[in-house]
């Protein structure tokens, strides 16, 4: 610490440190919430979203001759440091959890980015009297309108990546789907054995899942694109010069080079967190798929001589203190968790959602640090179970084979030749004499080995015909509708 500055507010004087671009409004919220140990400079994302605010700010400010030309031009090149340069990231140091409904957040951009602006003009930090953090930063905005729409700009950027992501996932489990595509394995219902399919089937509809929960956070993410700058503190709009809502967006819009607009209706716009809610509820949807898909491979992998032993994760660590040359599935172990996290998580939002009242919800920040938390969370269980587990799975295709043969599923590919009834029977005594399916159908005389073995050829166990009887039309016909 090389000294202090003093700085002024409604409850008195403060010694603030003199290197820091920050001031009196965060040195008080530093003070007062210790909860998390969570900075809002974790979430760099939110920092640029706030900062584009008071950019966008500025630029519509100057445009409306609300803010004289060289300090609008100052905020802005002080905002550009912190945008392109990566200046001042660090000057964030406000706990993510805060009363105040975000004021916290919102003063401790104002202040930061008035300070940069005023070493950008040649004074000292702390000369409100030249630029001031209320005044002239925050000129034309409230913390209800400033704070919800840096949020979601930063959510909305940290969306994109996560998709990216997801996106490197999809493509490694197609690549698997295409590895495995000859590997035929059992299929399974309620942990039974069901009818066969590939492994590659699977691990196809692995990816179908990951591509469709894209598609649905992407839709999520647009409705954070409609914003209430311009609302100021309840959706009136006050304190701001007419038609500064439009011009607001206008230039938030090109400074982020998103598809920005106002929100039709400030007022109900400004307490309304629905379009967070729908956010998280899509990313919460990915959590349940993706930690359904670990527990697929735990149990796919599980063995490796008493379990399925479909297929083979990588081996990174010893698995047991007691059990000599015991592996366990570490990665999708530790994805599941984070996706228990992930889940838990949307019964924040939706709460916090739930807790707004009359004309604001205070509970913003809670929100957003949930969010975040979930999206680097995904991110990271994405990155790590693509890298060190699906890129580098293997499969057993001996294994998987005999079991298809062994199993008592494949009764299900006689139906429409002996019936359900009969089916049954001949289930019921291989599973009590462990004979095969197909041994006792030739034996009981129901049907010779050359159509036993054309019903079970592979291909007609991956891709099955109707073997029944076909009345009235063509077996490869398919009937008009009349």
């Amino acid at each position: 610490m090389t000294g202090t500055r003093k700085e002024k507010d409604l409850l008195g004087t403060r010694e603030v440190p003199a290197e820091n671009y920050w001031g009196i409004h965060t040195l008080r919220a530093v003070e007062n919430f210790q909860i998390s140990n969570t900075r809002i400079d974790h979430y760099p994302s939110f920092v640029k979203g706030m900062v584009q605010v008071k950019k966008a700010s500025a630029r519509a400010n100057a445009r409306l001759h609300t803010l004289p030309h060289d300090i609008a031009n100052a905020i802005e090149q002080a905002c550009d440091k912190v945008l392109n340069d990566g200046k001042c990231m660090d000057q964030w140091p406000v706990d993510a959890f805060q009363g105040g409904a975000g004021t916290s957040v919102n003063m401790n951009t104002n202040e930061v980015i008035a300070n940069l602006a005023l070493e950008t003009l040649g004074y000292e930090k702390g000369r409100y009297d030249i630029i001031h953090p209320n005044d002239h930063v925050n000129k034309s905005q409230s913390t209800n309108d400033a704070y919800p729409t840096g949020m979601r700009l930063g959510i909305y950027h940290e969306l994109c990546a996560l998709r990216e992501h997801m996106a490197v996932l999809r493509d490694g489990l197609k690549q698997k789907s295409e590895k495995f595509k000859d590997v035929l394995k059992m299929g399974r219902t309620q942990l039974q054995d069901a009818v066969p399919m590939t492994l590659g089937q699977e691990f196809a509809g692995y990816a179908n899942w990951v591509s469709d929960d894209m598609s649905v956070i992407e839709k999520a993410s647009e409705e954070l694109l409609r914003v209430n700058l311009g609302a100021t503190a309840i959706g009136t709009g006050l304190n701001t010069p007419v038609g500064y809502a439009k011009v607001a967006c206008e230039e938030l819009a090109e400074v982020t080079g998103l598809n920005i607009t106002s929100t039709p209706n400030l007022v109900a716009a400004t307490p309304d967190t629905g379009a967070i809610t729908s956010v998280h509820a899509a990313i919460k949807r990915f959590a349940v798929k993706l930690s359904k898909i670990c527990n697929d491979l735990r149990l796919l992998s599980s063995g490796p001589r008493a379990g399925l032993s479909e297929i083979v994760l990588p081996a990174y660590q010893a698995g047991s203190s007691i059990m000599p040359a015991k592996i366990n599935p570490v990665i999708p172990e530790v994805v599941n968790q984070a996706c228990f996290k992930v889940i838990g998580n949307d019964v924040t939002v939706s709460m916090a959602a739930e807790a707004a009242q009359l004309e604001l919800n205070v509970m913003e920040p809670v929100m957003a640090h949930t969010v975040f938390e979930s999206i680097t969370l995904l991110e990271n269980s994405v990155k790590t179970l693509q890298d060190r587990c699906v890129a580098e799975i293997e499969s057993h295709p001996k294994i998987c084979r005999e079991e298809v043969f062994r199993s008592i599923g494949i009764v299900t590919y006689f139906n429409e030749i002996l019936g359900h009834a009969k089916g049954d029977e001949i289930g019921n005594e291989a599973r009590e004499t462990g004979k095969k399916v197909a041994d006792l159908i030739v034996e009981k005389g129901l049907l010779p080995r050359a159509k036993v073995d054309e019903i079970l050829a592979v291909e007609n166990l991956v891709n099955p015909k109707y073997s029944g009887k076909i009345w009235g039309e063509d077996e490869a016909g398919i009937p008009s509708k009349q």
